[in-house]
């Protein structure tokens, strides 16, 4: 696997990344964000006692179609045809746990799709609990695991592993 920053021309000027020579391959990515928040916050978040409404369903809606619109966020970003983006939750004792996965059959990889998703579901939680949490914290937001494409898979657990 090569380090050499790809998105920079022999001038270390900005460039979009030729990909016409890459082949169509299944390509998956996960990635993950934690808010951290008072017992409180996830007890009314849970109850449905938050004034803006149904905050996880908000919160999965606005992942997906942020994911959907990562190369308008991210300068460099190659249009991906997006086959499927899921946002899910877990709420625990003090924080609420999100996971993300995008799918596609494409000639470039799907991880900044799965962060982007991860931090604007972690955002719009943010944003409808504010009112009752302002202490609230956006941790760990992180690629997972991805599959597909010429430098092959990765997976968080196995790189930690590696390095003890």
């Amino acid at each position: 696997m090569s380090d050499e920053l790809t998105h920079l021309d022999a001038q270390g000027r900005a460039r979009m990344v030729d990909v016409s020579d890459k082949d169509v391959t299944a390509r998956e990515a996960v990635a993950s964000a934690r808010v951290r928040m008072r017992p409180e916050t996830v007890a009314a978040l849970q109850a449905g006692a938050t004034k803006k409404g149904d905050v996880l369903a908000t919160a999965r809606i606005a992942g997906i179609q942020a994911a959907k619109r990562t190369p308008e966020l991210i300068p460099l970003c190659h249009h991906v045809a997006l086959s499927s983006v899921e946002v899910r939750f877990d709420a625990r004792e003090d924080s609420v746990e999100i996971e993300t996965v995008a799918r596609a059959k494409d000639k470039t990889g799907v991880e900044m799709e799965a962060l982007t998703a991860a931090s604007v579901a972690a955002l719009t939680i943010y944003d409808m609990l504010k009112a009752i949490d302002r202490g609230m914290t956006i941790e760990h937001v992180r690629l997972e695991t991805k599959t597909g494409g010429a430098r092959g898979d990765y997976r968080r657990d196995a790189e930690t592993a590696s390095k003890k």
